[in-house]
């Protein structure tokens, strides 16, 4: 029996990706799931996992090809003689292979070893670091109950244990980075389920930690990208210094080499160059110093950083602002929300006011909903409206899919799904991409005016903020109203300063006035 090994989904707007490395041949055994090949894209490196357990019989498209969605890349010959072949090509190929293994221990009968694999992390997310084990060696544990959490670069990921038992080894340690369809840890079951800890702790040791701190060994191969970019800049493996997790050579590490000249020396220099920063801290008295905590970044953390200062070095942002009266929105959420919530069984809020105000506004000044695409501009023909939501982990941003079609009620009842979905951690990758435009309540927290930054590649961000009683002149009157700043930041380079007026000015009228909401005005 022949099966097809096809190139999968690529992610939103990627039709091809170009092949990188091959890590089977032609007549090699391959396991259901073990990685065949890693396809590179303008965005992304996605890895090819095997359909089936089988042999290797054809590679269809060679390293370098470019190939689109769904292309033939390779074939594999399924049967008795591929099935019966119990070695494995690798280490990681019989874990995979056989997740449960059956172990017979003299006097203690018999029991099963079943591995607790790295789960699906997402779209475009290869790997993920450990950050929390809630189980230690030795201890009961039940099925689907949690072992683990991961965190990636987006969302945080519970791994439960596949089966009822005892926790027999963690072969991946709290801040170990592992990727996707990596091992995590073995639980064995059966009568020999209660193993003493000491002895399975210390033969996994002998198995697995070896191989992890020998320089070749799986964990600490160079990253196939990598490999590739050595292969083309005719760089050889002692000329690159890797600054991946146990020394693994990173692309950037290559090209790091590459630019230096290829020796270790300056390679070095290039890896420490980052560094400098922490090293320039002004010295801190003892004193002070044994009175602070150094916690290392999460990965969350770290993203949001970089984001954030990329966002600044790219676009050219500027913010203008402007104030809103927010009387009329506010009697009129105050005379519908019992009778609203009673029929769509949803509180109303002010989201879905500022929500519906920005997607009409947005139809007038197209270029704020739009983004830059190397030297074209993208606009887009709806809103995929991005809510920013504070999680206890850093800054997120679910979006709400064409919102421009969605009612006040369909709004309302999304974002609060969202929201208490970010803040649990249950986010997937896919309700976090592809969002035209954001909204930041920053006023929730009680901010009365701020600048927010690009959520790239989009083009426009709103800052809410707090609703703050003020004197104001209405009718040659003084009046208390009850008044918000709002402030856009946006992309200069396609966004012009009328366009971005504009743009607030038509929300502002939108929230002072909202039957024009319904008037399409």
């Amino acid at each position: 029996m022949t099966t097809e090994v096809r190139v999968p989904t690529l992610g939103e707007s990627v039709t091809e990706a170009t092949i990188a490395t091959w890590f089977k041949k032609p007549g090699d055994e391959v396991a259901v799931d073990e990685m065949l090949c890693e396809l590179e894209t303008d965005k992304v490196t996605v890895e090819v996992p095997s359909p089936a357990a089988g042999t290797l019989a054809e590679i269809v498209a060679q390293e370098g090809e470019t190939v689109g969605v769904d292309a033939l890349l390779a074939t594999l010959s399924e049967g008795e003689s591929a099935a019966s072949d119990t070695r494995p090509a690798s280490k990681e190929s019989a874990a995979k292979a056989k997740p449960a293994e059956t172990d017979k221990d003299e006097g203690e009968g018999e029991s099963e070893r079943i591995d607790v694999p790295v789960p699906a992390l997402g779209e475009s997310v290869s790997e993920a670091t450990v950050a929390t084990w809630f189980k230690k060696v030795g201890d009961s544990v039940e099925q689907d109950e949690m072992l683990c959490e991961l965190e990636t670069d987006k969302v945080s990921v519970e791994v439960p244990s596949p089966a009822a038992g005892t926790l027999a080894e963690i072969l991946a340690d709290e801040g170990t980075t592992v990727e996707a369809g990596g091992r995590l840890a073995v639980v064995t079951t059966g009568a020999a389920g209660a193993a003493k800890p000491a002895e399975v702790e210390a033969s996994g040791a002998d198995d697995d930690a070896a191989p992890a701190a020998a320089p070749d060994g799986k964990d600490v191969e160079d990253s196939p990208a990598a490999k590739k970019a050595m292969a083309e800049a005719g760089l050889s493996r002692d000329q690159v210094t890797g600054t991946g997790r146990d020394g693994r050579v990173m692309k950037e590490d290559v090209q790091k080499a590459a630019k230096s000249g290829g020796t270790p020396a300056a390679a070095a220099a290039g890896k420490e160059a980052p560094a400098a920063a922490p090293a320039s801290r002004a010295p801190v008295p003892a004193d002070d110093a044994a009175r602070e905590e150094r916690v290392k970044m999460t990965r969350l953390r770290q993203t949001i950083a970089r984001r954030l200062k990329d966002a600044q070095n790219t676009a050219a942002m500027l913010t203008t602002y402007n104030e809103v009266d927010m009387t009329a929105t506010m009697d009129l959420r105050r005379e519908y929300k019992e009778l609203f919530e009673k029929k769509h069984g949803v509180k109303l809020g002010f989201m879905s006011f500022f929500t519906k105000a920005c997607c009409h506004a947005l139809r007038e000044v197209p270029e704020v909903n739009a983004e830059i695409d190397g030297t074209d501009v993208v606009y887009k023909n709806f809103v995929h409206m991005g809510v920013a939501v504070g999680t206890p982990n850093g800054l997120v941003v679910p979006v709400v899919r064409d919102a421009d079609q969605l009612s006040f009620a369909a709004i309302e009842k999304k974002i609060n799904e969202l929201g208490a979905r970010a803040r649990d951690g249950k986010l997937s990758m896919a309700e976090m991409q592809g969002g035209s435009f954001t909204i930041s309540n920053g006023g929730v927290y009680g901010s009365l005016l701020s600048s927010p930054i690009l959520n790239p590649p989009q083009s426009g961000i709103l800052g809410m903020h707090k609703i703050q009683d003020r004197p104001m002149a209405v009718n040659g009157e003084i009046r208390i109203r009850p008044m918000m700043y709002l402030a856009l930041s946006y992309d200069h380079r396609i966004v012009d300063g009328k366009g971005a007026v504009t743009f607030l000015v038509r929300v502002k009228e939108a929230l002072e006035d909202p039957r024009r909401l319904l008037m399409d005005l």
